[in-house]
């Protein structure tokens, strides 16, 4: 099966003409069902990230886990930066690390320091998918500059499928243009197809959806 721009217009159109009229702004969400695909072979689950054209539609909350270098840089930059000397608070106490990790969609950590990182957040960080990533770009040295980091995964998204064939990410929101959702749902789709073992024939069907509506076949 293909993507084609005509298509994923035509799911946008009729979500939008089928959708009650909400008191905030829904996101679209892409969503990708998988098949012939055997998750106990590590070589064919998915976890890759993609960086988008345009903005996913909603804001990355993204936290850093610094040293002294960065903190001063992180503290102006990210939503939140927890400084090494407070790392031992999330160790000593998992629902204070539980509640972090469900706050922040990334969370960049200061290469140098991972071991204490890895210590004090590992154990709750590692079963949700939190722990600072480098395939994101989200490990960095202690003289990164971090600017173009936040900006970067404002427009990232992550798709995995190591469990359940199912992907599903944000790809934009009513407010934005048609072509920058269609851009977005096609860099996913065109990345994804890459590192699928049979490409276009693991995937069963692919849908768009409003925050508040039923999914639409992307035909």
């Amino acid at each position: 099966m293909a993507v084609d721009e005509k298509s994923i217009k035509e799911a946008i159109e009729q979500l939008k003409k089928d959708s009650k009229k909400r008191n905030f702004t829904q996101t679209f969400d892409f969503i990708i069902n998988l098949k012939n695909l055997d998750f106990k072979k590590p070589e064919q689950q998915i976890d890759l990230y993609v960086q988008l054209h345009y903005s996913k539609g909603r804001p990355s909350k993204i936290c850093a886990l610094a040293g002294p270098e960065l903190q001063p840089q992180a503290e102006k930059i990210f939503e939140k930066t927890i400084p090494q000397h407070e790392f031992q608070n999330f160790s000593k106490d998992k629902k204070i690390a539980k509640k972090l990790a469900g706050e922040f969609n990334f969370f960049v950590a200061q290469a140098n320091i991972m071991p204490q990182i890895a210590t004090a957040f590992g154990k709750v960080f590692g079963p949700k998918r939190k722990m600072p990533n480098p395939k994101a770009g989200c490990v960095v040295p202690p003289n990164a500059n971090l600017k173009p980091l936040y900006d970067k995964l404002q427009k990232t998204v992550r798709l995995y499928a190591k469990e359940k064939p199912l992907i599903q990410v944000p790809v934009g929101s009513e407010s934005m243009d048609e072509k920058e959702i269609i851009d977005n749902v096609k860099s996913i789709y065109d990345q994804l197809l890459h590192h699928l073992p049979l490409e276009k024939n693991n995937i069963k069907n692919v849908m768009l959806k409003l925050t508040m509506s039923k999914p639409v076949i992307i035909k």
